[in-house]
């Protein structure tokens, strides 16, 4: 098949020294493997169409938990600069998520991860994509809540050299609750396949293969 030649027009194949044009059309002939799928090949041979999880959405799509997660990441960033701890002793301060980050490595997690989560949801433009990251946001949104978990957990300790007095501020527990969110619409990101116009939806009980 490599050194058959054939007509654009006609398709009418030629052995590669039989022939310079066609005989019948008059164009020249060109390699076989150079000419593109003739109009009935491509009726009998169709490219599969995309299946509707697979298609592509729009950039702006907010359906499936899309949107949602997206805002909540926003969200957990600005939350991360909100104040997180109230100090009366040792020092008068307040220091917020980035200002604890400053002191303890392991505090950047938080912003990490919804930092991460923003440009992770929002290449997922089709539904098979966004279900597939399902596992990845909620890791994300793991990290974050247990960042804030271990924070409220392990709360440094007051001495009599060094008395600690402090309340936790609304940033930290708004980052626990951003976080929890997330980790929650992260199980159902991209919703169900059952419920799109060419899939039949299944019955109580039936697992989806």
């Amino acid at each position: 098949m490599t050194g058959l030649r054939a007509c654009p027009f006609c398709r009418e194949m030629f052995e590669a020294n039989e022939a310079q044009t066609c005989p019948a059309c008059g164009l020249r002939l060109e390699a076989l493997t150079k000419l593109p799928p003739s109009y009935e090949a491509l009726h009998e041979d169709p490219d599969e169409p995309i299946p509707p999880d697979m298609q592509p959405l729009p950039w702006a799509y907010a359906g499936r938990g899309r949107g949602l997660l997206l805002a909540l990441a926003a969200l957990g960033l600005a939350a991360f600069f909100a104040p997180w701890v109230h100090e009366t002793a040792p020092e008068l301060r307040d220091l917020s998520g980035f200002g604890l980050a400053r002191r303890l490595g392991w505090m950047w997690a938080p912003a990490v991860a919804f930092f991460v989560m923003i440009p992770l949801v929002l290449t997922r433009r089709s539904i098979h994509r966004m279900r597939g990251a399902r596992v990845a946001v909620a890791f994300l949104a793991a990290v974050a809540l247990t960042a804030v978990a271990m924070r409220l957990l392990f709360a440094p300790a007051s001495t009599l050299l060094r008395p600690v007095r402090f309340t936790w501020g609304y940033g930290l527990y708004a980052t626990g609750a951003i976080a929890l969110i997330a980790l929650i619409t992260a199980a159902v990101f991209g919703g169900k396949r059952d419920d799109l116009p060419t899939e039949q939806p299944r019955r109580r009980g039936e697992v989806l293969h």
